[in-house]
């Protein structure tokens, strides 16, 4: 039985991942902050990923190993992130800085050193990180959101070195989706994010892939036969 764990599921990306999961038969457990009634037959786990007292807590209380428990495929999606703070250093603010690297790497490496604890006997164990181009090309402003993606890709090739009995790893570029962090890009000032113009063209020229379809291509990759043959790679080009 597939079992998956997905972060960010309430919205966007993640809903799309959890409901295209859900459509293969597998149990999904969605961690977030918010609820995504819209997911029907799933179980949720309310946190705040960027606390990682509470993601310590919520791991040291055995929910996620008990969710995991009989699995014969255990996937780990680490979809959760956030782009803020948008600037260059002197405007980032220190709480900002904080979340986007407490949601964007630190939860991302503690639910996985988790996860691997708790299914060390599942035949077959995959762990995804939904990265970015953003964490392979530098852009001005996103010094953070390049380096929190940054690390995940790295994360991956480190991990992939370690010859984890039964387990697979991968950073995955999903490419420009139409969601939420989209907008709030949209939103951003010029002079803090001087290639805004590149992403309000992207929508107004319908570029944006919807977040269903997404999901849906990433699921298939997460639970196929190629997941974990590249550490980095990119969605777009996995045909």
């Amino acid at each position: 039985m597939i079992k998956a764990i997905v972060t960010g599921h309430s919205r966007g990306l993640g809903a799309g991942i959890a409901a295209a999961l859900l459509a293969r038969g597998a149990a999904v457990l969605g961690v977030a902050r918010g609820t995504n009634p819209a997911l029907t037959g799933m179980q949720e786990a309310a946190l705040d990923l960027a606390d990682a007292q509470a993601v310590a807590g919520w791991l040291d209380s055995g929910a996620l190993a008990r969710f995991l428990a009989g699995a014969t495929q255990a996937v780990l999606v680490n979809n959760a992130g956030v782009v803020t703070p948008v600037g260059p250093p002197g405007r980032q603010g220190a709480g900002a800085l904080a979340q986007a690297v407490g949601i964007n790497v630190t939860a991302a490496l503690m639910l996985s050193d988790a996860f691997v604890a708790a299914t060390a006997g599942c035949p077959d164990r995959r762990i995804v990180h939904v990265s970015s181009g953003a964490g392979r090309n530098a852009y001005a402003g996103w010094s953070v959101y390049c380096a929190t993606k940054a690390a995940l890709d790295m994360h991956a090739q480190a991990v992939a070195l370690d010859n984890v009995p039964n387990l697979r790893i991968a950073s995955v570029a999903p490419g420009v989706i139409d969601t939420g962090m989209q907008a709030q890009i949209r939103g951003t000032d010029a002079a803090d994010f001087p290639a805004l113009e590149r992403f309000v063209q992207l929508d107004q020229t319908g570029a944006l892939a919807p977040p269903e379809s997404t999901g849906a291509q990433l699921a298939g990759y997460v639970v196929g036969a190629r997941f974990g043959m590249e550490q980095v790679t990119d969605l777009r080009t996995l045909g």
